[in-house]
């Protein structure tokens, strides 16, 4: 995301740079005061003063004269306000366009109040293209003003791989034209010099000799056009699906969760699927259609000039008709594919929500719901087949008046001796496969809207720049010593859930998380997780900065056990074996042991090898929590979350898990989120996570004596 716009000069002339001063930020403020818009006015930071430019007028601020500055999100848009003793001021209002980035002005501003003189960069993507305007899919570059969207250059960039399959299949697509072409040729000799009456048997003999040549070549070339076609279509739908699930896998957690599962899985299953019926029932035809489509035109100006502007009349009223529809043919499909991803995804949250569906009885109800869904995506697909069979009719009538008017005037050209018989029967094959190719174009913007369709969705995913490792990165042992340096993050970057986050956690030691539900808690774990990256600060581990320590190191030597355990479908020992694919029996088997998993696990009809169901729901959730336990175990981790891991469970399980959990835990640097107080009393400290900050911190005793908001929870907790 942009943070220093180039400002016009004349605004840039009133940022009065002292000696040692620089720029640090400088972005548009859209809306005045009274909420106009507005484009010539300017907010510009630098490491000593705010700037407020309007038109020129000049407002200048000394940012050590300020205690705070907040980046306010509303309806529409947002303020930014700066905070003065007991005083506020508004300082720029800005659209919604502007809500991430003057968050991030705003946290910049409040670095400098600190006294450190850190450059805030955001590595957040432009939401629409600062030159056309167009909205941005998730990418750095604009497609349209980069060169890199549209329909040529998505499948150019996709066909880049294949160069010598497509070579293959177009050396083909010639051949089948070339022999397409020749049989009227040869049709017109058999009737001008046999027919006539003036041919020998012999003559009759060879010319049908080489007819049936010919036919058996297109029959031979067509299938081996399609066979080749299809593989390279299946080639190509491999591939991509490949890609796409190992991008899904490399991919922010953030990027999954703005998209619904159906429409993710219809990107591998069906979009890949209709690349690959495109190169199998389209694209096979494609070259060898354009191909033949010239070198007819050239025949039939060469054969009848006269007859062949009579009959070309017609084709441009049947290409201003696609023309005209061409738009309006990818937009009505397109919808079509939206709903479809609606329909798919209502069906896939109705089916991993079943046990709740039948728990409920609602299943009527939901049955209603997916019958409204599958309705509104059926009478758009009627209405699409509709207007194409109307389309359709139009192109087939206009191309029908073209064959009568060959055939009226090419008579008339024959009865008066201008033509033979042969080369009218020629014309008019030349004219049907003119006319067939014209028919086959006409269906073509269709088949090109949706592989468009297909290929943007496609490359939507794939050209999401996913933050490579660099070459400092490096694995380490991890001794356990976590150190939070004013780590900030929010989910969206205007509305921060942990802000300025400082403290030091020593290698051993057992931190429980606590504070009101939505305070950051499991936001904080999920940084720990390196599911998410800071915006601002760092979290070091044994004083090296995370982002410098490669991904597969780090969470080899994590352990995770969260409240809602996830199992996937296979055998116990497939899903222990998940954290260590190397492991061996007898460690997996230790590890169960030491989650007090073992005794249940023989004690099942498989053993180890009994197959659970989706995530694990024929076992019972403690039986669950404890195999997760084990998976934990197996690889020996350094450091250790724990996200409620003993909620919701019976007495007897979360005594058993408990146990494991002591043993797991023993030298450790551990992480534990509760919401019973109670299980927190033996961690070495305590971390209080209240107004997005850690409120309180200290053992259990010390944060009972200070009687803040630790002891409130406490003994509300006692009282209940």
């Amino acid at each position: 995301m942009i943070l220093r716009y180039d400002i016009p000069h004349n605004a840039e002339s009133m940022v009065e740079l002292s000696e040692g001063e620089k720029i640090y930020y400088a972005v548009p403020i859209d809306i005045d005061e009274k909420g106009n818009w507005t484009d010539d006015s300017f907010f510009v930071v630098t490491t000593s003063k705010l700037f407020i430019i309007r038109g020129k007028k000049k407002t200048e601020i000394n940012i050590a004269d300020l205690d705070k500055a907040t980046a306010e999100p509303g309806i529409g848009g947002g303020i930014l306000t700066v905070r003065q003793g007991d005083s506020h001021k508004v300082l720029a209002h800005y659209s919604s366009r502007h809500l991430g980035r003057y968050a991030y002005v705003a946290r910049g501003i409040n670095i400098l109040i600190s006294g450190r003189f850190e450059e805030v960069i955001s590595n957040e993507y432009e939401k629409t293209c600062p030159i056309c305007g167009r909205a941005i899919p998730g990418t750095k570059r604009c497609p349209k003003c980069s060169g890199e969207g549209g329909f040529l250059s998505m499948f150019v960039k996709m066909a880049g791989p294949y160069k010598k399959d497509f070579l293959g299949v177009f050396l083909i697509m010639v051949l089948v034209a070339v022999t397409t072409l020749l049989n009227p040729e040869v049709q017109k000799h058999l009737i001008n010099d046999v027919l006539s009456g003036n041919g020998s048997l012999k003559t009759a003999y060879a010319l049908l000799a080489l007819m049936f040549t010919f036919s058996a070549s297109i029959v031979v070339l067509n299938i081996m056009k399609s066979n080749a076609s299809a593989r390279l279509g299946s080639k190509i739908a491999a591939d991509l699906r490949r890609q796409l699930f190992e991008k899904y896998q490399k991919l922010p957690l953030s990027f999954i969760g703005d998209r619904r599962p159906g429409e993710l899985l219809n990107r591998i299953t069906q979009d890949t699927r209709f690349i690959s019926d495109f190169m199998a029932d389209v694209f096979c035809n494609l070259f060898a259609i354009l191909f033949i489509f010239i070198w007819d035109i050239v025949f039939m100006m060469v054969l009848n000039i006269k007859l062949a502007l009579l009959t070309f009349i017609l084709v441009p009223f049947v290409s201003a008709l696609m023309i005209t529809f061409r738009k309006t043919i990818g937009r009505i499909f397109h919808l079509q594919y939206k709903k479809n991803d609606d329909v798919a995804s209502e069906l896939q949250d109705v089916i991993s929500g079943m046990r709740v569906v039948k728990t409920y009885g609602k299943e009527k109800d939901e049955s209603e719901r997916f019958k409204s869904v599958s309705g509104i995506f059926a009478d758009i697909q009627k209405k699409n087949e509709r207007f194409w069979a109307m389309f359709d009719f139009l192109v087939n009538v206009l191309m029908g008046m073209g064959l009568v008017i060959v055939v009226y005037f090419g008579g008339l050209d024959v009865f008066n001796y201008k033509m033979t018989p042969g080369e009218l029967y020629q014309f008019i094959a030349y004219t049907l496969l003119l006319f067939q190719y014209i028919g086959w174009l006409g269906r073509l913007p269709r088949e090109i809207s949706r592989l468009t369709s297909s290929l943007e969705r496609i490359y939507d995913v794939l050209a999401q720049d996913v933050p490579e490792e660099s070459d400092t990165v490096k694995d380490i042992d991890i001794k356990g010593e976590i150190t939070f340096d004013h780590a900030t993050f929010g989910y969206k970057s205007y509305r921060p859930v942990l802000e300025d986050i400082n403290a030091v956690v020593k290698p051993g030691e057992m931190i429980g998380i606590v504070g009101a539900s939505g305070t950051g808690k499991s936001t904080l774990i999920n940084l720990l997780m390196r599911l998410y990256e800071t915006d601002d600060g760092r979290i070091l581990v044994d004083g090296t900065d995370m982002k410098d320590i490669s991904r597969k190191s780090y969470h080899s030597q994590l352990g995770v056990v969260l409240q809602e355990t996830f199992l996937f479908s296979g055998t116990i020992i497939d899903n222990i074996r998940f954290s260590k694919p190397d492991a061996t029996t007898e460690e997996i088997i230790r590890a169960a042991k030491l989650a007090n998993a073992h005794d249940f696990i023989c004690a099942l009809p498989d053993g180890y090898n009994t197959y659970v169901g989706e995530k694990g729901y024929t076992l019972s959730g403690g039986e669950r929590q404890r195999i997760a336990i084990a998976r934990a175990i197996l690889p020996d981790p350094r450091i250790l979350i724990l996200d409620e891991a003993t909620a919701s469970l019976d007495t007897e399980s979360e005594f058993m898990i408990q146990k494991a959990l002591e043993r797991l835990t023993k030298g450790k640097t551990t992480f534990a989120i509760a919401h019973r107080l109670s299980t927190l009393k033996n961690a070495d400290r305590i971390m209080v996570i209240d107004g997005h900050h850690i409120a309180e911190i200290g053992t259990h005793s010390e944060l009972l004596d200070r009687k803040g908001i630790y002891y409130n929870l406490y003994t509300a907790q006692i009282q209940f």
